[in-house]
């Protein structure tokens, strides 16, 4: 069978279609959009780098230094 992915703009279409799903019989699992995957810390970590990187605090090693 399939699956299928909605995204309720708001509560009340959230709670409408857990209640349709409940009326149908159908299960279903829901997620906060929010959860992911990585370490919070690590994202951080992540977008630290970033911006640094955008600001030009960073360090340039060329190819023929690297096994110096």
């Amino acid at each position: 069978m399939e699956a299928i992915i909605l995204h309720p703009k708001n509560k009340t279409q959230l709670s409408l279609l857990k209640n349709l799903a409940k009326e149908m019989g159908m299960s279903f699992e829901t997620k906060k959009e929010e959860e992911t995957p990585y370490n919070p810390e690590f994202v951080a970590k992540i977008m630290r780098s970033r911006k640094d990187f955008e600001e030009g605090r960073f360090t340039s090693i060329k190819t023929e230094d690297l096994w110096k």
